[in-house]
């Protein structure tokens, strides 16, 4: 039975449950009440219990396909039951009757709708921060919340399909290893980021890497520093990968200024010996002009008040020596221009290199959305942060440009929303990329 038509009994059966004691006072059900009622206690808290019955390939999909279920009963039942509301008000129903079926038809539809809301609300990602507190503070506005409830059931219905598909994909070719390189990936992040167990700077992409074979490090360097020392604990990192694993080189993947610090330990601090690829994710090889532009018109002290707020914050992080201005000046162009001069690419080393663009301010989630103008000004077409001409470098260049309005910002291209784009499988791009890494031979 397909998942529409199961769901649309489902909701006319609860109609008829929450509605049992108007329909027996109007003579549509005639005799065996207490059965009736019995069916409807065991129905209700069935439905409540175990909305879907199909098995899936997760925990979490399963909760919220369940919560998806729920949701959308309540809102096909509680429509069928103002329907009847109506139609009780204009056949003279009495107004006892009409009392005592209004509440119990409100208590038992405000049960379903809780019970699909927490489950939706404590599983989603694709919620986000946005729509749970559009859905807190319009939930009991009139009309609103009927559109935020249809947008609750578009957002979680599809984010289980999605998600649903991308599992069954990775199952399903699971044996044929595709990111199963000679030797294995190393991702570092870029500035004002640590590498966390609990949040993965890349978002959902190394849990796909690794169910397609892939093995992966973690660059470990502190969030600020500059360039020179992010490469010194960049080279010592990898020189003890491949001391404790064996695996002679690494393939690196870095996003942002981790780009930077990689091509430095490569070219200056002898890491070259142990990398066999370096593939930069929107990096800014000739720095950003707008940074320069930043630090130039801001005055010392401001510039010294934030770097203190910042390192002070990240020291009880854990970072041991962070250091703003440090970091920030080293992304400058002229600092940038400064180190293409000493940072020559190794001919033991294949360099590619990955961009993308936003299209508008609109497309990313703050601090992009305020800084796109301000880039595109000084940098031209840029992610948000780096300009697409400033992220050239290597053998191979990509360009990742979807389809619509939106773009792919800065965040988006590591999955650091872990935000679902339309004409843009970030995940899927990633096995594609590891993919032909290992064909390559590395």
């Amino acid at each position: 039975m397909s998942d529409i038509l199961f769901t649309l009994i489902q909701s006319v059966v609860t109609f008829f449950i929450v509605n049992i004691f108007a329909l027996a006072k109007l003579g549509i059900i005639n005799g065996g009440i207490p059965l009736f009622a019995a069916a409807a206690v065991i129905w209700f808290l069935a439905v409540n219990i175990a909305p879907t019955l199909s098995a899936q390939p997760d925990k979490r999909l399963k909760r919220l396909h369940n919560g998806t279920r729920l949701l959308t009963v309540f809102m096909l039942s509680v429509t069928a039951s103002a329907a009847m509301l109506i139609y009780m008000i204009a056949a003279d129903t009495s107004l006892k009757t009409i009392l005592i079926n209004s509440l119990i038809v409100y208590l038992s539809e405000l049960v379903i709708f809780l019970n699909g809301t927490v489950r939706v609300y404590l599983t989603s990602v694709q919620m986000g921060i946005k729509w749970r507190l559009i859905g807190a503070v319009c939930g009991m506005i009139p009309i609103v919340n009927i559109g935020v409830l249809i947008r609750t059931i578009h957002i979680s219905g599809r984010e289980f399909r999605t998600e649903r598909e991308k599992l069954l994909l990775d199952r399903s070719r699971a044996d044929e290893r595709l990111c199963a390189t000679k030797y294995p990936l190393l991702m570092v992040h870029g500035v004002f980021f640590r590498d966390l167990k609990l949040f993965n700077y890349w978002g959902r992409v190394p849990e796909t890497l690794e169910r397609n074979g892939a093995r992966i490090f973690y660059g470990n360097q502190q969030s600020a520093a500059s360039v020179e020392e992010s490469a010194k604990e960049l080279t010592a990192r990898i020189k003890q990968i491949v001391e404790e694993s064996g695996c002679e080189k690494v393939n690196i993947i870095a996003h942002s200024k981790g780009g930077l610090d990689s091509r430095y330990a490569i070219s200056c601090l002898g890491a070259d010996k142990y990398v066999a690829t370096l593939t930069t994710v929107n990096t800014p090889h000739r720095g950003c002009q707008f940074a320069e532009y930043l630090l130039n018109k801001v005055s010392p002290s401001v510039c010294q008040s934030v770097a203190d707020k910042y390192n002070f914050a990240l020291k009880q992080l854990g970072d041991d020596k962070p250091d703003f201005i440090s970091a920030v000046t080293d992304l400058t162009a002229s600092r940038c221009a400064a180190l293409n001069e000493i940072c020559s690419d190794s001919p033991h080393v294949f360099y590619q290199s990955v961009g993308s663009k936003s299209l508008n301010a609109a497309g990313g989630q703050f601090p992009l959305n305020m800084s796109y103008h301000l880039v595109k000004h000084f940098d031209g077409d840029n992610d948000g942060l780096v300009s697409v001409d400033s992220m050239k470098w290597g053998e191979k260049f990509t360009l990742l440009t979807p389809n619509g309005k939106r773009g792919i910002t800065h965040g988006d291209v590591i999955d650091l929303n872990r935000e679902n784009i339309d004409g843009f499988d970030v995940r899927e791009f990633y096995v594609g990329l590891v993919r032909e890494l290992k064909e390559k031979g590395f």
